[in-house]
């Protein structure tokens, strides 16, 4: 299984859901929302071969950014995931738009000519994320949750884009609507925890079987066969990065 949107560093004990992943054997990209978050998690993280650590600059954090900027360039080389970032026009997130939107360029441009598996928050302002990636970026990423409009999803997947798919989203109507104008070569999986709730408690990385119970259904295919259809989408992001390391453009510690 692979779980490509989780904050296992906000658990109350990571370092369970991090065993707990291994043993179900769950992939993870652990996503941060700071560099100096990162750096916390780096240790911890590097001694379980089954998750990658992302560096991120989390929207809803806009006021903490300047002072990470320059932590956030030092740190790009040494992992080739990038998660959390992005921007949130919501009405959390409406009263710093103008410094996210000068954050998430900055991490645009700081990524120029270095390709990475990206997962990406675009509450609310999905038009304005696939401007600006229009503008920046010439590889694909990874939409986490989105729940925009159906002409933003087919103008995203036009341009080459991912999304990540969790057990939240499959309880909305919204949320199935969208899981099910997905093509099933564009779609991965994502637990969102701990922010997700499942059956009353936080969400775990394994919790990502639920989403394909879900697909395996709406796709008419066995759970297995989606299993294998989420390892080739991720796998068909993640093979570049192996070159780039290849290439030494990447320190190997943090990449594939």
């Amino acid at each position: 299984m692979i779980d490509t949107h989780c904050h296992v560093d906000l658990y109350p004990r990571p370092t369970e859901v991090a065993e707990e992943a291994r043993r179900a054997k769950v992939v993870i990209i652990c996503v941060t929302n700071l560099p100096s978050a990162f750096e916390r998690a780096y240790p911890h993280v590097k001694r379980f071969t089954n998750m990658r650590l992302a560096l991120g600059l989390h929207p809803l954090l806009a006021k903490e950014h300047r002072s990470e900027h320059s932590r956030f360039e030092l740190l790009l080389d040494r992992t080739s995931y990038i998660g959390e970032i992005g921007l949130d026009f919501s009405r959390e997130g409406i009263a710093t738009r103008d410094l996210q939107v000068e954050s998430f360029r900055f991490v645009l441009r700081a990524m120029r000519g270095k390709r990475k598996f990206v997962t990406l928050h675009s509450r609310r302002a999905e038009s304005a994320v696939l401007d600006m990636l229009e503008e920046e970026v010439q590889f694909p990423v990874v939409f986490h949750w989105f729940s925009g409009s159906r002409t933003t999803m087919i103008r995203a997947l036009a341009l080459g884009h991912f999304f990540s798919v969790n057990p939240a989203m499959l309880d909305s109507p919204n949320g199935q609507k969208i899981v099910a104008g997905l093509p099933p070569e564009r779609v991965l999986t994502e637990s969102d925890g701990p922010f997700v709730q499942v059956g009353g408690r936080v969400a775990i990385p394994s919790d990502v079987a639920l989403v394909e119970e879900h697909l395996a259904v709406l796709w008419r295919m066995d759970k297995h066969q989606v299993r294998e259809r989420i390892r080739e989408n991720f796998l068909g992001l993640v093979r570049p990065l192996r070159q780039a390391v290849e290439e030494g453009r990447v320190h190997s510690a943090g990449a594939t």
